[in-house]
């Protein structure tokens, strides 16, 4: 690692982030503004059809946002004109072949751009297959073919869930994929010839359905997979999570986003100018292994501390949802327990002329989500896999011997953590009031 320091790294440097409005994209444009104010710009590529909506995008979706609290009050009265001068929304999107930008904005990009941070992704559960497909793997494409363009690029850092590895078990090293090989053993991936089924099986819908939407955006979503911890916390907070599939020995890979940021940083110091491929996976299990019981237990506790109240204001008694250590023993459970009787709620509906007709699709409704959620978790929840670590810890090495007190700034070591604390104090709180924050945004929206 050169001299200088990371923050000193991005100092009158030009960087094109996309992905920006995103959980991991706006913490680090806050962290690049906040440790080095003298960075020349940041390139932010927003959808958006033009260029004052991608700057409302970005007033409201990013830089509006309480965590650049720090730097609004840093700046007092000259906050905004600070963020006109560093930041510039540009409209586009990765799922189209440079961005969908015209060609001059392509050239004037081009030779400008330093570093290139693509966080653009779907992690969606229930996203469209095609949607998925386009962002996660032809975004990627386009956003190469971009990078071969530029002029003085010094790094390309792509971000990724580790997760796409899939539902593998043992150690998952930290080496790249091959282009057109699948996770499953001689399978192959042809990203054209499946971007050519996408635009067959939609061509199919048009003509069937006559442009129904509605039919087409359900027909691609079933094509596609459907991934956070924080929706148990949720639905445990909103008392929807009668039971669930847990296994409490399974170590569940969990890190805080700061520190994902702080290895990025980091990351980009480290092979700056470097035609190197490295893989860093930011995850916690192999030096500070979190087991599922242990997240039960934050749980429950926070719940303690915060108890819920219903709408008379009485405190709700905290009860344990009832687990199951298979998918297949909470399933039937589910259809003994719940299926069953609601059918027999909507044969008696029928009879009694629909008396029941708003009570059976508000359960039915419920039973679906559980469901579904479960069979979304099962991989997750069940995961045999660990991510080793051993870029990641050298890298770590090498930022904590630094002696611009990189390490306290940026960092990025899982063995600092106190889970329970972290879960009680920090995780569970802020995905609970992200819940209701939403749901208070729906209600007025």
């Amino acid at each position: 690692m050169e001299t200088g320091g990371i923050a000193e790294r991005f100092r009158d440097k030009t960087i094109l982030i996309t992905g920006a409005t995103g959980f991991l994209g706006k913490l680090l444009v806050e962290k690049i503004l906040r440790v080095q104010p003298e960075v020349r710009k940041l390139y932010l590529l927003v959808r958006a059809p033009d260029a004052i909506a991608a700057e409302e995008r970005v007033l409201t979706e990013v830089v509006g946002k309480g965590l650049f609290d720090v730097l609004r009050e840093q700046y007092g009265a000259g906050f905004n004109s600070f963020i006109k001068e560093k930041i510039y929304a540009l409209p586009g999107d990765v799922m189209h072949e440079n961005f969908g930008l015209e060609s001059y904005e392509v050239l004037q990009l081009s030779k400008k751009v330093d570093i290139i941070v693509n966080g653009a992704a779907t992690t969606n559960f229930m996203e469209r297959y095609d949607v998925a497909l386009a962002t996660n793997a032809a975004g990627v494409m386009y956003l190469c073919q971009f990078a071969k363009q530029c002029d003085n690029l010094k790094m390309v850092l792509h971000v990724s869930t580790a997760y796409v590895a899939g539902e593998q078990a043992g150690q998952l090293l930290e080496k790249p994929f091959q282009i057109g090989r699948a996770l499953r053993l001689d399978y192959q991936l042809d990203i054209e010839a499946e971007l050519q089924l996408v635009d067959s099986i939609k061509s199919e819908l048009r003509i069937k359905c006559s442009s129904d939407d509605k039919l087409e955006k359900t027909t691609m979503r079933k094509l596609g997979l459907k991934r956070t911890i924080d929706v148990i916390f949720v639905a445990y907070n909103d008392q929807t999570l009668p039971c669930f599939i847990f296994d409490g020995s399974v170590i569940f890979d969990l890190i805080p986003g700061d520190m994902v940021i702080n290895a990025m940083m980091a990351a980009i110091n480290s092979q700056w100018n470097k035609r190197a491929q490295v893989i860093y996976h930011v995850t916690s299990a192999h030096q500070n292994p979190l087991p599922s019981s242990l997240i039960e237990e934050s749980m429950f506790r926070y719940f303690d501390i915060n108890p819920r109240t219903s709408k008379d204001g009485k405190a709700i008694k905290n009860k344990r949802p009832l687990a199951f250590k298979r998918l297949a023993n909470f399933q039937a459970y589910m259809i003994l327990r719940y299926k069953l009787p609601l059918e027999m709620m909507r044969a008696a509906n029928v009879l009694l002329g629909g008396i029941y007709t708003k009570n059976y699709y508000e359960f039915n409704r419920d039973y679906n989500i559980l469901m579904t959620v479960a069979k979304l978790f099962a991989p997750y929840v069940f995961f045999k896999g660990w991510f080793d670590d051993t870029n990641l810890r050298k890298l770590w090495k090498a930022t904590a011997m630094d002696q611009n007190d990189d390490a306290s700034i940026f960092n990025f070591d899982p063995k600092c953590i106190n889970w329970s604390s972290y879960l009680v104090n920090t995780h569970i709180p802020a995905a609970i009031k992200y819940a209701n924050d939403q749901k208070a945004k729906a209600r007025s929206a």
